[in-house]
């Protein structure tokens, strides 16, 4: 469940940064609706995978209210992606066997 979140981390977080790309002008604005579609169902996926994560994990209201703001300042993303892959080799030391 991990890694589909952390798909779900990294492709909101490039399609937040290619909806700000609309207001520098780098993409024309007639793409505006999909990609803000596109952009929302991903927030959403996000949003939910992330709580069922943080249960799963058994993470603090804290750590799932970064990970929260996250989504919403841009290139926060990649500090997510760093704190996730920790999480992911924690786990894989916790299983190996000593």
């Amino acid at each position: 469940m991990l890694n589909i979140f952390r798909a779900a981390s990294v492709a909101e977080g490039l399609s937040f940064l290619v909806i700000l790309s609309v207001s520098l002008g780098l993409i024309s604005r007639d793409y505006v609706f999909m990609l803000g579609m596109t952009h929302g169902v991903l927030f959403l996926i996000y949003m939910v995978l992330s709580l069922w994560v943080s249960n799963s994990r058994d993470w603090s209201v804290v750590v799932w209210l970064l990970i929260f703001l996250a989504a919403v300042v841009p290139f926060a993303f990649v500090g997510v992606e760093i704190f996730l892959r920790r999480e992911e080799q924690k786990c894989e030391a916790l299983a190996e066997p000593a």
